[in-house]
């Protein structure tokens, strides 16, 4: 459920500045509220402008600079363009974070269309290496650029019909580890974050879709799922965003080419 405490306020990324792409409703407003709340400005990249403009909003509103950034990350000359928009915007890059994501088409592989799944891997796999790799020379003359991939749970925890969603992140995880080593020389650290169900409206529709199906209530469905956690409950994207602060922040100064879980112990690494 949603946490019943607002984030606590810092200085732990006082002087940064971060790219968060995939901009909605979601997580990546909440990663972008959590890291102004910590002290960073936030350049907020999505393909829908009143979105991107009412998070840049939130975060003006909580005394950081917020600017918004039209980007498709599937375009890899957009994101090269976008990229030189926030570094003329804010004079430097410090942070990004690859959240913008396809769902896939939650279809079993006999039944597939694979122009479908090729759609689904522009996004999740070539659209984050699109924009990892226009924002390289920024992070590496900010002296500690850091990548943040918002990956899934789904890669270790597999269920039918979503192997579209699950190639692509998958190929995101290894790659991660390639960028780790490769970027490492360069001062830049890449971690990855596994989130499992996160709670929020996409989900509540989902839960309501199901006890309608199954003749139950949403309630049943939410405590069938929960149960399957170690800690009884599935995170709301305020909770998960917590991390990507610490992904960004001088507390995981060493650390690179990682994964965390997100999901209450729904699943474990390794």
């Amino acid at each position: 459920m949603k946490p019943d405490r607002p984030p606590t306020e810092s200085n732990l990324l006082a002087g940064k500045v971060a790219f968060v792409s995939g901009i909605g409703p979601g997580m990546g407003r909440d990663i972008s509220l959590a890291f102004a709340r910590h002290g960073a400005d936030v350049a907020l990249g999505g393909r829908t402008p009143e979105k991107i403009e009412s998070v840049a909003a939130e975060v003006e509103a909580l005394g950081r600079r917020g600017f918004p950034v039209v980007c498709d990350i599937t375009d890899e000359d957009a994101c090269g363009s976008a990229v030189d928009e926030v570094v003329a915007e804010f004079g430097h890059l410090d942070v990004l974070v690859n959240n913008a994501f396809d769902g896939g088409d939650a279809a079993e592989f006999v039944d597939a269309d694979f122009d479908r799944w090729r759609r689904t891997m522009d996004v999740n796999l070539w659209g984050a290496l699109h924009l990892t790799r226009a924002a390289v020379p920024a992070l590496e003359r900010s002296g500690d650029g850091r990548v943040i991939m918002i990956n899934t749970m789904s890669v270790q925890r597999i269920q039918k019909r979503w192997g579209a969603y699950v190639a692509s992140k998958g190929a995101l995880a290894a790659i991660t580890k390639t960028l780790a080593l490769e970027l490492g020389p360069r001062g830049i650290r890449v971690n990855a974050i596994h989130p499992g169900y996160i709670y929020g409206d996409s989900v509540e529709w989902y839960f309501n879709h199901q006890a309608e199906k199954r003749g139950v209530t949403f309630q049943d469905v939410y405590d069938e799922v929960a149960a399957e956690t170690c800690l009884g409950y599935l995170p709301h994207s305020e909770e998960i965003a917590g991390t990507a602060v610490y992904f960004a922040s001088d507390l995981a100064r060493p650390v690179t080419g990682q994964m965390i879980g997100v999901n209450a112990g729904h699943a474990f690494n390794g």
